[in-house]
């Protein structure tokens, strides 16, 4: 327990993996800029579908589109969004462009609610979760500026970053796994799931219908018995699975491949790609293994050696 501790208070963990989540948020929320981009004054816009003032009336929290009524101010604050998610994604900007970026996250998200799919609510409670975290040492463009700001802070200040970034991944691991168990335990109290024919009903809802596809599920009783049970067992002890390291890769993928289907056959894709992107603290070590044999093939460098790969794997310990 005491090795344990000092590892966890001297070691960051899963650094690739929670700078994977970083920029996959990243892409998500410019993938919904991209996608509503011609239609962004009809959808998000003061005088379009949800005018401002009734826009105004009916919002619970905050937005920034609710400050003015200015066809240029909207333009602006969209635009910025747009130029925030992508640095976001390069992982240009450090912390305070991400703080800014859930902040403009939130109030395209707030301002035009129906279209959301459900990852809006994971992206509100993972992104602040990331401002712990070093998750722009990995998948970032270099820039210089934030190791030059690194080394004016003091050390023992510095050194504080480390248990701030262990207590940052754990709570994104926490938070998905909890959505993963209250899922799967409503699901356990709905009758179709029980009786297994959930699957059935969903896949033949029209707007989640995949027309020329989905008929081939639902019409095949094996498949809907399987699919819905096998959901509901994934979903209840997918935590269990993570706390076992041999078994945590595994589970991971299985994530990413149930998701994937969702985003394929039900065309929720903004919500799959917010869970996947939660899922890789649970890779950090397979990607950093992975990472590490890509360079090695890379023309002009050298294969790396067995004892620096476990210096490696050694500097990036696994998440628990």
């Amino acid at each position: 327990m005491s090795a344990r501790l000092d590892t966890w208070s001297l070691q960051p963990v899963a650094v690739t993996g929670v700078s994977g989540t970083r920029a996959l948020l990243g892409f998500v929320g410019l993938m919904y800029y991209v996608s509503q981009y011609q239609e962004r004054n009809y959808l998000f816009g003061p005088g379009g579908a949800l005018p401002h003032h009734d826009f105004k009336a009916q919002l619970t929290g905050f937005s920034l589109y609710a400050l003015s009524a200015s066809p240029v101010y909207f333009q602006a604050v969209y635009h910025l969004g747009i130029a925030v998610a992508l640095a976001v994604t390069l992982g240009i900007g450090g912390r305070p462009g991400l703080a800014l970026h859930w902040v403009l996250l939130w109030s395209v998200y707030q301002r035009q609610p129906g279209l959301l799919d459900g990852g809006d609510n994971l992206a509100y409670v993972v992104i602040p979760f990331l401002l712990l975290t070093r998750c722009y040492d990995r998948f970032a463009l270099p820039t210089g500026v934030a190791g030059r700001l690194a080394q004016r802070l003091p050390g023992r200040l510095r050194a504080v970053s480390v248990p701030f970034h262990n207590l940052g991944v754990l709570m994104v691991a926490a938070q998905i796994c909890m959505v993963y168990v209250v899922s799967g335990l409503y699901k356990v109290m709905g009758e179709e799931w029980q009786d297994g024919t959930a699957l059935f009903y969903i896949m033949r809802v029209a707007e989640f219908e995949l027309p020329g596809w989905s008929h081939l599920v639902y019409e095949n009783d094996v498949l809907v018995v399987l699919g819905t049970y096998g959901t509901v067992a994934f979903l209840v002890y997918f935590p269990l699975g993570v706390l076992v390291p041999a078994l945590r890769p595994w589970a991971a993928a299985a994530s990413i491949c149930f998701h994937l289907s969702i985003a394929f056959f039900m065309g929720l894709t903004g919500f799959a790609l917010t869970m996947i992107a939660c899922d890789l603290v649970f890779l950090s070590g397979a990607l950093d293994r992975a990472l590490l044999r890509i360079r090695s093939r890379l023309p002009g460098t050298r294969p790396a050696e067995p004892d620096e790969e476990s210096a490696t794997e050694a500097a990036t310990p696994e998440l628990v």
